[in-house]
């Protein structure tokens, strides 16, 4: 019976080296097409869009959202941009009226109802062939709208385009640490859209054919996850979703530790619910990759980071019982308790040499999903911390998703 909690620890380190393994073997088959382009894109035919905004108590970011979406590199008379204000209780009507004498933005304000209703509101008065929600604490680069269109452009069975979305302007730690996530984010995004198995369309710029909405129906509440429940249905459905890497939108993020808390909740707390909510998929052949890889892989992380935390606080809960009986019995003895190092005792068993390497190839994932997003090769200290710090504080907000789901707590939108 002792050997079962080691057996299984060693059953969690080859499946995550499994995953790693295999996202690096989908990156190097498809190399060839992570080039980053420079300058403008051009087009040969340049289709309507519609992009929402919605907006709820976002007066302090609202503005630059917006100016962003007017500095795109797209014929203005070809975007339309639809501004939401869904019932905030701030200034953001005020800063959204700033926007109303642009021909090609319309205003619209309802009682507070949660962004799926405001993007559903937007939906009802769009008439393009392409249609995408801009989150009210986003920018996109002037670029992103034209290179995404141009993957439409190229590949007329595309229902659905995400971005490459990063941290902007990161100013403190944590953020910083998010950026690091962000980057690893952007090249596990690109590998699960080389394989078909893209599980979340990002509020920051995804653009979809509208025929989705028309054919699947609306937005839902989706545990506060609409954004991951429509990549669901749209998986479900064979509807096929791309990602853009070189189209880029830059997010603000969590500034404080309990802030983080609160929005890692929400999107675990939507991923084990989106997830429990489609079971049928899973391990189902004609789903592909998405019920084979995806949604297997976050389960077992889930699983895989209760076990080892409870093995974590099992191990430090034995050591000190093991030290208070040890000082009850032969007393306070500093001289027995200090020692050199001995290298004869450093683990050399098979799970430190792959956790080892799960480390390096994480590294690369981050390397390289800073490399698409920025065009260039450039390490910074945080990369090498952000793995050890995530392990410490992720299973508290993973845990905290699992116990509210048991018990039907939904975690607050903000």
């Amino acid at each position: 019976m002792e050997n079962i909690p080691v057996f299984v620890f060693q059953i969690f380190v080859f499946l995550s080296v499994y995953v790693q393994v295999f996202l690096f073997v989908t990156f190097l088959e498809n190399r060839g097409g992570l080039t980053v382009r420079r300058g403008g894109t051009v087009l040969s035919k340049y289709p309507f869009v519609t992009v929402i905004v919605p907006a709820y108590n976002e007066e302090r970011t609202i503005y630059k959202t917006v100016r962003s979406l007017l500095g795109i590199n797209y014929p203005k008379e070809k975007l339309k941009i639809f501004l939401v204000d869904d019932g905030s209780t701030d200034g953001t009507w005020r800063a959204l009226c700033r926007f109303s004498h642009y021909s090609n933005i319309k205003l619209f304000r309802k009682e507070n109802g949660g962004k799926h209703t405001a993007l559903n509101l937007g939906l009802e008065h769009t008439e393009t062939e392409f249609f995408g929600c801009l989150d009210a604490d986003s920018i996109a680069h002037p670029e992103s709208l034209v290179r995404i269109m141009s993957y439409f452009e190229e590949d007329a069975s595309l229902m659905a385009v995400a971005p490459s979305v990063t941290i902007y302007n990161p100013k403190n730690f944590i953020q910083n640490i998010q950026t690091v996530e962000y980057y690893m984010g952007v090249y596990m995004k690109k590998m699960f859209g080389f394989m078909g198995a893209i599980n979340v369309t990002p509020g920051p710029l995804t653009i979809f054919r509208k025929k989705v909405f028309d054919d699947l129906g609306p937005y839902r509440h989706a545990h506060n996850t609409e954004d991951m429940e429509i990549a669901y249905r749209m998986q479900k459905n064979y509807y096929k979703i791309g990602h853009c890497h070189d189209a880029y939108v830059y997010t603000s993020s969590p500034s404080t530790l309990e802030k983080l808390f609160r929005q890692r909740l929400r999107w675990i707390y939507g991923f084990i619910n989106n997830t429990i909510d489609y079971r049928d998929v899973i391990f189902k052949k004609r789903y592909g990759n998405f019920a084979f890889f995806t949604l297997p892989t976050g389960i077992i992380s889930v699983i895989a980071v209760g076990f080892l935390f409870g093995k974590i606080i099992y191990n430090v809960g034995a050591f000190l019982h093991s030290k208070f009986i040890y000082f009850q019995t032969a007393g306070l003895n500093l001289s027995a308790m200090t020692g050199a190092f001995d290298p004869y005792f450093f683990s050399a068993k098979t799970p430190f040499f792959l956790m080892a390497i799960i480390y390096f190839i994480v590294l690369f994932s981050i390397l390289f999903g800073r490399k698409i997003s920025e065009d260039r090769w450039k390490f910074s200290p945080e990369m090498l911390y952000y793995f050890p710090i995530f392990a410490l504080i992720a299973p508290f907000w993973i845990l905290k998703a699992v116990w509210n789901t048991i018990f039907s707590v939904v975690p607050v939108w903000k």
